[in-house]
């Protein structure tokens, strides 16, 4: 802009600060008052218009002079506002800004909440008139936890493109693409399968997460309808919808009432509504809503003057300045009040600083609803300056969620090519999974409230073309390389998709059996039966595929659509999720929200050989069922396993051929087979339960432990158990003759604060052991193995894996001879010394 050279000696913080909450347009038939916060404009004038403009080929106004001009007065906070007596409803404004070289230009208002096509003119509507009927009745779903959220991600087009969504109700073919999809209701396939709205209040989601629906630049709003697709992430008015998704773009109304009836038609269903907003960057910055306004002042800059690229499309905003940190609570602030929308996701939100993260959430939870669900990526696009990035770890009990990638990669490993994770085949995995099935308690989090737990999203490759990818299946599906949304070797995108066939290894009428469908069923069910906030990618109940785009931001309706046909196609599939998410709706168990739930109730039972098992015990979290076992088995045989022995009858509701709540059938007995690739929820009985206070539970816990074991229980959650434990703890009255091993730590530096060991192989509890002894200037961690074991692992690590004292894994052989074994290990060294000893096994 012209007067940068001028702001390059000006600290950004001696820019005057204004705190009201009326910037922008407030209007009343009565007049109407305009406040744009420009400190360095040397005058300011607001231009009247009673027509949007001329517009070229590309949709672009060129020319904003002839208008009304009125001049603006400045006060002190650095704040030019007008008052215009009259009715200005219908009319367009923008800022003529002149600076002190003489340069003038003409920018739309930051604050704009109305806006022409394309968003080339700031508009002035009355915004009560915008209200559908019933609007201040309107309210989305109260969550009593932000666990009991279900969140299923959407893109507004994607939802309603396939023509098989278009059923011949009248003025539906119209809304095909838009906002009005969202309202129609009883629409059902050629099988009488509900599709649309109905489709998601029968799958059983909480909340849509809608991609961008703020009106982005990449989408001409006059182009035909199929030409032009952008998922949104390039912001250009962030408190207006987006034109594309109206029936009029050319009408600055039909937008916003438009958004209004989708969010109004969601909650008619119990279906909240959450944005994805994306206050990292803007699409671009001379054009953008921002630096016309006041130059140089909203964006990162190195020490050179020159834009940083945190978000890598070319900018950042300077989220830590104190005018856009308020801008960001305004807007957000604005969406909550007047669209009525339950939570915000923020896109690459580690680009937004974490005071300002930390102050949004505060102030959005405690002003205006206590329930909003905030949550982001903690990660960024490229490297940015900012000293206070909002990444994993930092949002501990600071009321808003992360996306949890470390949970992702660990069940279904790289997110583009080959690489796999638990649910695709990987070894050792297992001490990952159990992390994110804790709720990353263990991890990064405080609470579990904190994870949104997913394995795939709209970014890269969905779930069933990552499971195709790592089964080197991509060619045999005819799969194009894609580039820049079109096929490589020249052909459309609609001849590649028309020509591949995504689902040609499937044995349709035995879909459940299939490798790929079992595996994707495993993946979402780990996030389904996780504790935190789980998260899916729309389509994944109708195993959706985008033949192999793993960047589909740009690709045309044939690669996003949802195919709603695949509904009948698939129909196991479908009812598999909705069984998965019924339970979880039913079930408190799998939605604790607090950590110490979780250190109560949640014990590992198994934790090796491509099986995780755990149980949620003593009607976990108030649950009406007493405890319950989750088996997930990644391996490509079926596995049996030892069932904790408090019960002889189990029932079984979730296996690799059915999801639910009510009892497949019952297994009697301490043993159960879990078939390949799959998982498995069985619970023992249901009674109601009553919900103990954490001191009542802790000592009933102790007293029974004591009573019936005659043993010290006192078990952090984290350490991983077995059930053949268990049953031989039971059948011997804890007679069983353990073996001990004393494993005798020293370091030089004398300091083991943090430092603990982990453990496998011990035929009893494997996981986390802690140091509690300090002798002579060395730790002591006391580790039990069952009598027949004859070789034990360990790790010594620093707290949660910060560090290992030594990279390799460690061995003990076992001497059988001896009931306790003194084993001394030396930091930094491989080899341990065995400590002579009398105790010589009877």
């Amino acid at each position: 802009m012209s007067d940068f050279n001028q702001l390059k000696g000006l600290e950004h913080t001696a820019y005057p600060i204004y705190e009201g909450n009326d910037l922008g347009l407030t209007y009343t038939p009565a007049g109407s008052n305009f406040k744009v916060w420009a400190p360095t404009a040397q005058q300011v004038h607001i231009a009247l218009y009673n027509d949007a403009g001329v517009y070229d080929q590309e949709g672009i106004v060129q020319e904003h002079g002839g208008g009304q001009e009125f001049p603006m007065s400045r006060d002190g906070q650095g704040v030019w506002s007008i008052e215009l007596e009259g009715d200005w409803n219908r009319y367009y404004y923008m800022y003529r800004l002149e600076w002190a070289d003489h340069t003038v230009h003409y920018a739309a208002d930051p604050y704009a909440t109305a806006v022409s096509a394309n968003g080339q003119r700031t508009a002035i509507i009355d915004l009560d008139q915008t209200n559908p009927n019933g609007w201040k009745r309107d309210k989305g779903p109260v969550l009593e936890r932000t666990t009991d959220a279900i969140i299923y991600e959407l893109h507004v087009r994607d939802f309603s493109m396939d023509p098989h969504f278009n059923t011949g109700i009248k003025g539906l073919s119209a809304a095909q693409g838009r906002f009005a999809a969202f309202t129609y209701t009883s629409l059902t396939d050629s099988e009488g399968n509900r599709i649309g709205l109905d489709h998601l209040l029968e799958l059983g989601i909480t909340h849509v997460h809608l991609l961008p629906v703020a009106d982005f630049h990449t989408v001409n709003d006059f182009v035909e309808l199929g030409t032009e697709y952008n998922w949104g992430y390039d912001p250009q008015h962030y408190n207006v919808p987006e034109g594309s998704y109206s029936s009029n773009p050319a009408d600055p109304e039909a937008r916003i009432r438009e958004l209004k009836q989708l969010v109004q038609s969601l909650h008619a269903a119990g279906i909240g509504v959450i944005m994805d907003v994306v206050y990292n960057h803007t699409y671009s910055v001379e054009k953008g809503p921002f630096e016309p306004v006041v130059p140089g002042y909203y964006y990162r800059t190195d020490k050179q003057g020159k834009l940083t690229n945190g978000s890598g499309v070319g900018n950042e905003l300077a989220t830590e300045r104190p005018m856009v940190r308020k801008y960001i609570k305004d807007s957000l602030r604005y969406w909550a009040e007047e669209y009525h929308i339950d939570g915000f996701r923020f896109d690459l939100m580690a680009l937004i600083d974490t005071p300002t993260v930390e102050q949004l959430t505060r102030e959005l939870r405690s002003e205006i609803r206590s329930d909003l669900l905030i949550y982001g990526e903690p990660w960024t696009g490229g490297e940015s300056p900012q000293p206070l990035l909002t990444l994993k770890g930092t949002q501990r009990d600071k009321g808003f969620a992360v996306f949890n990638d470390n949970y992702r990669s660990a069940i279904k490993g790289d997110s583009d090519g080959t690489g796999s994770g638990f649910a695709t085949g990987a070894e050792n995995q297992e001490e990952r999974v159990l992390q994110g099935a804790f709720g990353a308690i263990y991890d990064f989090t405080a609470q579990p409230s904190e994870t949104v737990n997913y394995v795939t999203a709209h970014d890269n490759l969905n779930l069933w073309d990552k499971i195709l990818t790592v089964r080197h299946l991509r060619e045999n599906c005819r799969f194009p390389q894609w580039e820049q949304g079109n096929p490589k070797d020249g052909r459309t995108a609609k001849q590649a998709v028309a020509e591949a066939d995504p689902y040609q290894e499937l044995d349709e009428s035995n879909l459940l059996e299939n490798e790929t469908v079992r595996k994707s069923l495993l993946a979402n069910g780990m996030v389904l039966t996780s504790q935190g906030i789980p998260f899916i990618h729309a389509g994944d109940e109708l195993l959706r595929s985008k033949y192999g785009d793993h960047n589909s931001y740009r690709s045309s309706d044939a690669v996003n659509a949802i195919r709603w046909d695949n509904k009948a196609r698939f129909r196991p599939v479908f009812d598999y999720y909705q069984g998965l998410i019924a339970l979880r709706r039913n079930h408190p168990a799998f939605r604790m929200d607090r950590r110490e739930l979780v250190e109560q109730h949640m014990e590992v039972l198994q934790s090796s050989g491509h099986v995780v098992a755990f149980a949620l015990r003593h009607h976990a979290n108030g649950d009406a069922w007493n405890h319950i076992v989750v088996i997930y088995n990644g391996s490509d045989t079926e596995q049996t396993l030892l069932l904790p022995t408090e019960s002889d009858r189990w029932h079984v509701v979730v296996d690799a051929h059915g999801a639910g709540n009510e009892t497949r059938y019952e297994v009697v007995g301490h043993r159960v087979t879990v078939s390949r690739w799959s998982m498995m929820v069985l619970y023992d009985q249901e009674e109601p339960a009553r919900v103990f206070s954490v001191t009542e539970e802790n000592q009933a816990n102790q007293q029974t432990d004591n009573e019936a074991k005659g043993l010290d229980k006192r078990i952090d959650l984290e350490i991983a158990g077995t059930a053949r434990a268990e049953s031989l703890l039971e059948n011997d009255g804890g007679a069983t003759p353990f073996r001990k091993i004393e494993l005798i730590y020293e370091r030089a530096d004398r300091q083991y604060s943090g430092w603990n060991v982990w453990v496998w192989g011990t035929g009893y509890r494997d996981g986390h052991v802690e140091f509690q002894d300090l002798d002579d200037g060395r730790a002591i961690a006391h580790i039990q193995v069952a009598p027949d074991v004859q070789r034990m692992g360990y790790i010594v690590r620093l707290n949660h894996w910060d560090a290992k004292d030594v990279e390799a894994d460690r061995y003990i052989d076992v001497d059988l001879t001896r009931s306790v074994m003194q084993v001394l290990i030396h930091s930094g060294r491989e080899e341990y010394l065995l400590l002579v000893n009398d105790n010589r096994a009877g």
